[in-house]
């Protein structure tokens, strides 16, 4: 029996989602879509399986000042005569992105009364994300009571890190109140994960550095293809430097702000989400490509500064692993970013990484050196392939994957 799936990945100021049919074998892709720039310009284009535009609207700051309202226009026409039609049908079912699973939830969860209130409990952990994440849940259970939805947890692939990696040096209560270093970016890393199975399967199983860069940025250390540790931690605040968050700071900067600067917990949160990382550094843009285009010296500072990090971030977790087989590069910057791969892993030419520079410039696959010590590759993610995916098997296990 053919299922039709929809997997929702909803940011801050976009929404990202992608319909499939679940046939023999494997999840198949017949809708893709994004609205971006909600807030300020927002933008709808939806494709087909096969890359031909069904949709390509603009809308006023008004029509969708929020990821709520944004919502509104993607599972409307989600559901109308023309959305059933390039799906297949009806939806059966359901799965969101969740950033935040606390420890309740170490693998996707059908969303019910109870687990929704858990999730909307861990909000202050992720006040960036949960809330846009809960936006679609509450829109899609009023819209199709019957539907049921799957959550899908950034955390969860994280769940088996030994507690050494887990643990902050803080009183044992508060690890045992949930005050632990729990990871992020899950769901991209659980797919490359299975990706490497595929592409390269000599490497699957072997010491993996996998560098999400996106606005959010994070690395994780995978090994015989799970996760040993990762950059973020108790939030998503944590480890590298990100478009807009710090990534890992003196927590006596913060008792410094509140003490000095008289900033309370939402001035803080403010400041911590929206005006820091490459767009407080430079002062100019969150965007790599503006910065790059720049001739201001903050604008360099501020990439030179990513760079830094990064090389620093991901030598630790190649201690953590032992060594290092493989560097993986995903997600926007990741994925398009030639140049700055080209800085990181000149970074790490000590580690034996060395890169093409004409392979470099391909959209994807091996951009090592010929006889390089550490592979390097580029894979793109596909968070919403494995999102429906999951929602498969959490609802009808029996169905092939």
């Amino acid at each position: 029996m053919q299922r039709h799936i929809l997997a929702v990945n909803a940011g801050s100021s976009s929404i990202k989602f992608q319909a499939f049919a679940a046939t023999s074998g494997e999840v198949e892709r017949r809708v893709a879509g994004q609205l971006d720039g909600i807030g300020s310009n927002p933008r709808l284009v939806i494709k087909d399986g096969a890359g031909k535009i069904l949709a390509d609207r603009n809308f006023t700051t008004a029509e969708a000042p929020s990821v709520e309202e944004g919502e509104a226009i993607t599972g409307d026409w989600l559901v109308s005569d023309a959305g059933t039609k390039a799906i297949g049908g009806e939806l059966d079912a359901i799965g969101h992105r969740v950033v935040h699973g606390g420890v309740d939830f170490a693998g996707p969860a059908l969303i019910d009364d109870t687990a929704l209130a858990r999730i909307t409990a861990l909000t202050s952990l992720a006040p960036l994300h949960q809330p846009k994440n809960l936006a679609p849940i509450h829109a899609w259970r009023k819209r199709r009571p019957d539907l049921p939805q799957i959550a899908c947890f950034d955390t969860a692939f994280h769940r088996g890190h030994g507690e050494l990696a887990d643990r902050f040096a803080i009183p044992d209560a508060l690890y045992r109140e949930g005050v632990r270093r729990y990871g992020f970016h899950g769901i991209s890393y659980e797919y490359i994960a299975g990706q490497l199975k595929i592409v390269a399967p000599d490497l699957a199983q072997g010491r993996i550095v996998v560098a999400h860069l996106g606005n959010g940025c994070s690395l994780c250390a995978l090994k015989d293809g799970r996760s040993v540790d990762s950059t973020m931690s108790f939030t998503a605040l944590d480890g590298i430097p990100m478009g807009t968050r710090p990534g890992a700071i003196d927590p006596g900067v913060i008792l410094y702000l509140m003490r000095e600067k008289g900033m309370d917990a939402k001035a803080l949160e403010r400041f911590l989400y929206h005006e820091c990382g490459l767009k407080g550094l430079s002062g100019i843009s969150n965007d790599v490509r503006v910065l790059e285009a720049s001739p201001d010296p903050m604008a360099r500072l501020a990439l030179d500064h990513f760079v830094y990090r990064l090389g620093k971030e991901m030598a630790a977790l190649v201690s953590v692993l032992g060594g290092i087989d493989a560097l993986v590069f995903t997600a926007g910057i990741g994925e398009n970013g030639a140049d700055l791969r080209a800085r990181i892993t000149a970074k790490a030419a000590w580690l034996g990484i060395a890169i093409d520079d004409q392979k470099n410039r391909a959209p994807s696959g091996d951009i090592s050196v010929e006889g390089a010590k550490v592979r390097t590759l580029v894979i793109p993610t596909d968070e919403e392939r494995l999102i429906a995916r999951q929602t498969l098997e959490t609802l009808w296990p029996s169905q092939p994957k």
